[in-house]
């Protein structure tokens, strides 16, 4: 039973989830006679259950679609969720401790999955998951990811509202280009509300982020191996095959769809010299990416290209026939859109959803889980 202190913002991305969770067709007679290895496969993987999971949810690097991916997974399956005490994260951002997490439900012996919002501490973490938990979490390319976050955090990390504040002033100025051009006059090290003003992945990592440190690379290189898949939104259903293997899923429980997209004039478009004062602002970010793909590339390696190929259009096949049975219509502006499916907003971003198709039967859309989800 969720805590009642899960807060809207959490519960909304449960919401659509519901709606496309039964909605998964049967691989094709065309598909089974094309890779007539893929039933067997799907057969395998039914005498497993997923083992405990933790996924490190990253900030604005397409980690909600992998997290709503995990909450199906877990309702599928019947996991006990690992959700925080109060408020929809584990008290962000303070770096995780195990008193965080809500006490464990009456008849579950052990949590299977953990999911929401926190700041790394592995030794913590520890002590609440089981001895044999996959680590998984997701990067995105850092130019991207800040760009992302000054776009979504504008009026709430500190260091980017002064930015604001200053490009009222001028002409002609974006408050991203305002603060890249003297970024160490807006942004303050010791406010842990900056947090993600500077190398934000890294900070989720629980890293030290102090310049200098000589430790820095030892200590990366340390945490991120302890990761057993760390995945790249620029490959981002490469990344979800690979997850599937790790888990031992049907392909097809991972067909999904996009969330917390943003509209078009929420995004900043970057000229080569806002990229490279990014990379300059964000040079951790960038040794934490680099690291990290080359690991994600050894991965692939391991796998296999052809094998990755085939299993990559199989995964885009399945989430493109379950957009089309239960999408109406995708990138809906929020005020064209019932509470129950609107994505929640931002003061400086609109972020669109999509809207469900009317001939969906009740089953389908789940909807007397929903109506008791909100009682609770």
């Amino acid at each position: 039973r969720r805590p009642l202190q899960l807060r809207l913002d959490e519960a909304r991305l449960l919401d659509f989830k519901y709606v496309v969770s039964s909605c998964f067709p049967e691989s094709t007679s065309a598909q089974v006679a094309k890779y007539p290895n893929f039933f067997f496969e799907i057969l395998r993987s039914r005498r497993h259950n997923p083992p405990p999971v933790v996924f490190l949810k990253t900030h604005k690097t397409g980690s909600s679609t992998v997290q709503n991916l995990l909450f199906r997974m877990g309702e599928k399956h019947g996991a006990t969720f690992a959700f925080p005490s109060y408020s929809y994260q584990f008290s962000y951002p303070d770096k995780f401790e195990a008193d965080f997490v809500d006490e464990l439900p009456e008849g579950s012996s052990q949590f299977d999955i953990l999911c929401s919002h926190m700041r790394l501490n592995m030794e913590e973490l520890k002590k609440v998951m089981p001895p044999n938990t996959i680590y998984i979490t997701i990067l995105r390319d850092p130019v991207q990811t800040f760009e992302s976050v000054f776009s979504y955090y504008t009026f709430s990390i500190p260091a980017f509202s002064l930015a604001k504040k200053a490009a009222e002033t001028m002409e002609n100025r974006s408050a991203l280009s305002v603060f890249l051009g003297t970024p160490e006059s807006f942004w303050d090290p010791k406010s842990p509300e900056n947090g993600l003003g500077r190398n934000p992945m890294s900070f989720d990592f629980g890293l030290d982020l102090q310049h200098g440190n000589m430790a820095w690379s030892a200590n990366l290189t340390a945490l991120v191996e302890t990761f057993h898949l760390i995945m790249i939104g620029e490959h981002f259903d490469e990344s979800l095959v690979l997850l599937r293997a790790l888990l031992k899923l049907e392909l097809e429980e991972l067909a999904y769809v996009h969330f917390n997209t943003r509209s078009a004039h929420s995004i900043t478009s970057l000229d080569e010299t806002t990229k490279a004062r990014i990379r300059t602002w964000n040079d951790l970010e960038m040794e934490l990416y680099d690291f990290s793909l080359k690991l994600f590339q050894k991965k692939v390696e391991e796998y296999g290209a052809e094998r990755l190929n085939r299993d990559v259009d199989l995964l885009r096949a399945s989430s493109s026939r379950i957009r089309q049975k239960c999408v109406a219509g995708k990138n809906v502006s929020p005020e064209e859109l019932e509470e129950s499916v609107r994505p929640w907003q931002p003061d400086s971003a609109t972020i669109l959803g999509y809207s469900v198709q009317g001939n969906l039967t009740k089953e389908e859309q789940d909807l007397n889980f929903i109506e008791d989800f909100w009682r609770e």
